[in-house]
């Protein structure tokens, strides 16, 4: 296993040059070595070990995973700080975690309460995956995105909550995190562009005796340029 990730960080991290440096240098790859030593224990049922090896692993990577949680091969955290992995969370091969993610839970209930996660599912910085859900293989998760609900394979996930953007991306390049759409931008943009035309239609409707006097008119138009440049601007900020 140590072999299959020291190649998936070569693979995936550009700034990885040497098997020295990514061995004592990379927090992920330290805690997944604290991690499937604790993991070891906690399936043998001991009964405080386990979790002092993790709190032991959290201290020196910021990195926490229940020794419970299962995960596979080849999973890269990147950077990792603020990771957190639940007791009953899956994590599939190949999987790619960015600092600020959590696997976690949604309440107090027993049993499995954490997130299962396909093959090569990428998930962004800080984003959440709560609750008893499943998330497809292949599937792309928005940094700071909040996922509540199950994710079909083959997707792209944004948005808090989280909503489905594109199918079938298997294609796409999985760091290509510019690439993701904003579909909360998107609406907005559709509802401006709507209300724009609207207001077209209420200008040609309008008899000609309403209509204003080019003195009464002008500042009238000079505050729905204003506005509309405000908008604009707003709109162009945010991606879209």
């Amino acid at each position: 296993m140590l072999i299959r990730d020291l190649q998936t960080i070569y693979e995936r991290d550009p700034a990885a040059r040497n098997w020295l440096e990514v061995l004592f240098c990379y927090p992920g790859l330290q805690a997944l070595v604290f991690h499937r030593l604790a993991h070891s224990l906690y399936k043998l049922g001991m009964p405080f070990l386990p979790r002092f090896i993790s709190h032991i692993s959290r201290f020196l990577t910021g990195i926490e995973i229940h020794p419970g949680a299962v995960i596979g091969d080849g999973v890269f955290i990147d950077h990792g700080m603020g990771v957190v992995i639940g007791e009953t969370a899956i994590v599939g091969d190949g999987a790619l975690i960015y600092q600020g993610v959590t696997l976690g839970g949604t309440g107090k209930q027993t049993g499995k309460r954490h997130p299962t996660l396909g093959s090569n599912v990428v998930v962004g910085a800080g984003a959440k995956v709560l609750g008893n859900i499943q998330i497809g293989d292949h599937v792309r998760i928005g940094a700071g995105s909040v996922v509540l609900r199950d994710v079909p394979s083959n997707t792209t996930v944004v948005g808090v909550p989280g909503r489905i953007t594109r199918q079938n991306n298997t294609t796409i390049d999985c760091l290509a995190h510019n690439k993701l759409r904003d579909v909360e931008a998107e609406a907005i943009r559709a509802l401006f562009e709507r209300v724009k035309a609207l207001e077209q239609q209420i200008e040609e409707f309008t008899p000609s005796s309403l209509s204003l006097t080019p003195a009464q008119h002008e500042p009238a138009n000079c505050n729905k340029l204003d506005t509309n440049r405000v908008i604009d601007e707003f709109l162009d900020g945010a991606g879209i």
